[in-house]
């Protein structure tokens, strides 16, 4: 049973191949920005974080399985994709890009929780038949530890690896000792919850264990 990941997360790779799965890739190729402007005019109100990531999970996934099922029409398995966002109260934060814009970040986190918002759409794809989606929300939240001090999160900023992900943390490397917490499935702060995918997968009618292809 094949699989392809509609993604280039680094993480979203690393997870499913911890979990057995060593999938195929593929850049969805959609306009982020451009989908959430067209979708928040025609409706008239800004997406909260669930329909957020929800709505980019799916045009991302759907791009994709399209994309794959023109080229390789004899691509039996699933397409999976994914999108994440982390909100802090009512705010909204994604990825900060400059170390000035990560420090601050951390110094307004550090003692607070907040949550990791994921959309998750996964496409079945049978030689012959018509497209099946299944997609979900999962959501965790992240409390960070009260006593990260100016010096841990200037060297933490200096490492870079804050810079490019959504709310400027990871857990599963060096950001994981400044986090005290994490209510939900842990999965979905790297940035796909495995049991959410695993659900999916189940619903469409395939086994989780049949994807497992890594020795």
């Amino acid at each position: 049973m094949r699989v392809c990941l509609a993604s280039t997360s680094p993480a979203r790779l690393m997870l499913l191949r911890q979990a057995g799965i060593e999938p195929e890739t593929r850049a969805p190729q959609v306009d982020e920005e451009a989908v959430i402007a067209e979708v928040e005019a025609a409706e008239g109100r800004i997406l909260p974080a669930p329909e957020h990531v929800l709505l980019l999970a799916r045009r991302k996934a759907a791009e994709v399985a399209e994309r794959l099922r023109a080229d390789d029409p004899a691509f039996d398995g699933f397409v999976l994709g994914g999108d994440s966002m982390f909100a802090l109260g009512d705010e909204i934060l994604g990825k900060p890009y400059t170390p000035e814009a990560a420090t601050a970040r951390w110094r307004e986190m550090r003692g607070r929780t907040g949550v990791l918002h994921s959309g998750h759409s996964v496409f079945r794809l049978v030689p012959g038949e018509e497209l099946r989606e299944a997609f979900a929300v999962a959501e965790a939240s992240v409390s960070f530890a009260a006593d990260v001090d100016d010096d841990e999160i200037a060297a933490y900023v200096a490492s870079g690896e804050p810079l490019h992900v959504a709310g400027a943390f990871t857990v599963d490397s060096l950001g994981g000792a400044f986090i005290s917490h994490v209510e939900g499935d842990p999965t979905t702060v790297v940035g796909m919850s495995l049991s959410t995918v695993r659900a999916l997968v189940r619903e469409l009618g395939g086994s989780w264990t049949a994807l497992w292809n890594r020795s």
